[in-house]
């Protein structure tokens, strides 16, 4: 279980695909320094208990609060090194039994480490709002006030020391176990397509491809292996919304999604707006896009597993590494040469783990670590445009974590609302600067066909996704929910979603058990839509007026957690509570739908 090496071959047509080089965490799992932070952060958190529970509302009144948190931050650094180094360590083979064991004995002496400065946040929000402000006036202290302010939002929401100790002691054994079984049991499964057994993401990968039966074929065999483990999944579902029923309720939580809402420091009538904007879009946007699709290919109805081919007239090269790299790096580079430089260390000092392995876990990921290393990204690279745009996306992420850093651990995490600002805008500037280069009619085509299906992924889709999370987390309070009951919910979004051009085949009914956002982070998947609509309008300003458009985009990335999304986008002009921002950004996707009315092929 050593630390990968940088840059190793991969064995594949890309070329050499690199591998994370985890040392700069720790050296590996049997280091001396891996031991010996582990013993100081276990120290640390008898210590800082010992300093400072039951002191705070005093320190307050004293000046001294800033001791606290200082304290604190280091603390939460090297506690997230050791978390983020163990969750790396595992995701490179989820099929390792001793990663996976080393992975949960962390994350339970974490736990029982956490247990000691879990009193921090109840004790600072019961110190009286007069005496904090008046804390707050001190030079030191005063750059933290949006990190209490965002605390004291979730004042409303605590319980007594005791209860919050016992929520986060059966952390282990409840939500987090739930996860680590869900993740273990996706990364196992094989998926049989014409005698041959491949893992999710390269069978996912099958559904986009150009030929037709092998679309069928992975269609199938994603439904086949699904159904067969139908009553795991159901049962990983009922009892995880049952989990945050349970949490919620005791917290007194109106609505299903408030938490989710809490934690992304946005309005509930903000998401409420953005998911009728584009739910009231659907007709003009998703189902208005796939009828002209099925049009392209001689039909009335497209099948399930025709809904993200590739056009008849698409563009299938296959970029190597170093292509998409120089494309990527380029167009970063086109729109600002710093931004270029932040993003070109990923690529030369192993923090980007690319290659599909067996047991890797699937999917795509920027994991932010700490403000004291820096992020990983992690990618299961196969070549295609949409890899391409993968990579552009999670360097966006590992970009934005880098500017944020120097906000320090509590105020550089950005909300998930703006946490998909820059991987978003990198997707843009990537699919700008590659339909600039096309000058062949079929081949710009397929690239904004391309786009547009990219975006309706992003904005349509999640929303649906949305939607159907809130229908099963609603019937959940009801009771235990059966397969048929989750597969009927799933239909009924996605049929109001897609609309009458995309036939839901039989086998599509079971296609929510495999998206991972349902389990780790309910609710989370609108952050991709605001992501989007916040990015179509922020490109609509640069478009109209590139002038300083760049240094106050930076300032957005720098700020991490530490504004309001109305004071980071007011710069721009632009405001999430106004209808007109969310018009702003659907317009764009029916803009470039319009372009390809016109322009669609013979």
């Amino acid at each position: 279980m050593s630390s990968q090496k940088k840059n190793q071959p991969g064995h594949n047509q890309f070329g050499t695909l690199p591998e994370w080089d985890l040392s700069d965490l720790y050296p590996g799992v049997d280091s001396d320094e891996f031991a010996s932070d582990f013993e100081k952060a276990k120290k640390d958190a008898a210590q800082f208990e010992e300093s400072f529970k039951g002191k705070l509302s005093d320190m307050a009144e004293a000046g001294t609060l800033i001791e606290a948190i200082n304290a604190y931050e280091a603390l939460s650094d090297l506690t997230g090194r050791i978390s983020s180094f163990a969750y790396l360590n595992y995701v490179l083979d989820t099929s390792d039994p001793d990663r996976g064991k080393f992975m949960g004995d962390c994350q339970q002496a974490l736990t029982d480490l956490s247990s000691k400065l879990i009193f921090f946040s109840l004790e600072l929000n019961r110190i009286e709002d007069e005496t904090l402000e008046q804390a707050l006036k001190g030079e030191e202290l005063l750059r933290y006030r949006p990190w209490f302010e965002e605390l004291r939002k979730a004042k409303p929401y605590q319980l007594e020391d005791r209860v919050e100790e016992l929520f986060l002691d059966k952390s282990v054994t409840g939500r987090g176990a739930w996860n680590r079984l869900f993740d273990e049991t996706m990364a196992s499964l094989k998926f049989k397509v014409a005698g041959e057994e491949l893992g999710l993401e390269a069978t996912l990968t099958l559904m986009t491809d150009k030929r037709k039966k092998n679309r069928k074929r992975a269609f199938k065999a994603v439904s086949k292996t699904l159904d067969a483990n139908q009553r795991l999944f159901t049962q990983i579902t009922n009892v995880l919304a049952k989990d945050k029923e349970i949490s919620d309720r005791w917290r007194g939580f109106e609505d299903i999604a408030d938490s989710r809402h809490l934690a992304n420091s946005v309005e509930r009538e903000v998401v409420d707006a953005l998911e009728q904007s584009v739910t009231e879009a659907y007709p003009r946007l998703s189902h208005r896009y796939y009828a002209m699709k099925a049009k392209w290919f001689g039909k009335k109805q497209l099948n399930a597993w025709d809904r993200n081919a590739p056009l008849p007239t698409s563009d299938d090269r296959i970029y190597d590494w170093a292509s998409a790299k120089n494309i990527v790096l380029e167009a970063y580079h086109g729109f600002s040469p710093y931004l270029a430089e932040v993003a070109e260390p990923f690529f030369e000092n192993g923090w980007i783990d690319a290659p599909v392995r067996p047991g890797k876990s699937p999917g795509a990921f920027a994991h932010p670590t700490v403000p004291s290393a820096h992020p990983y990204l992690m990618l299961n690279y196969l070549g295609k445009t949409r890899d391409v745009m993968t990579l552009a996306h999670e360097l966006g992420h590992g970009v934005h974590q880098r500017l944020a850093a120097a906000q320090g651990p509590l105020m550089a995490p950005t909300p998930l609302t703006l946490a998909e600002t820059a991987s978003v805008f990198g997707e843009m500037l990537t699919f700008r600067s590659l339909l600039g280069k096309t000058d062949d009619p079929k081949q710009r085509f397929a690239l904004l066909s391309s786009k547009v299906e990219d975006m309706l992924n992003t904005v349509v889709r999640q929303i649906s996704f949305y939607s159907f999370e809130r229908k099963v987390h609603t019937a959940r309070r009801k009771g235990e929910l059966k397969t048929e009951q989750l597969n009927e919910m799933w239909l009924e979004t996605s049929a109001e979603s897609l609309g009458p051009a995309i036939k839901l085949n039989k086998g599509y009914e079971i296609f929510w058990a495999y998206i991972p956002h349902f389990i780790h982070s309910p609710f989370y998947v609108y952050a991709y839509a605001f992501g989007d609509c916040l990015v179509n309008s922020l490109y609509a300003s640069y478009e109209k007026s590139s002038d300083g458009f760049a240094k106050r985009y930076f300032d957005l990335l720098r700020a991490g957690g530490s504004k309001h999304h109305s004071e980071l986008l007011k710069p721009f002009g632009l405001d999430a509570k106004d209808p007109a921002f969310w018009s702003l950004g659907l317009s764009m996707i029916e803009g470039l739908i319009d372009e390809l009315e016109e322009a669609q092929p013979d």
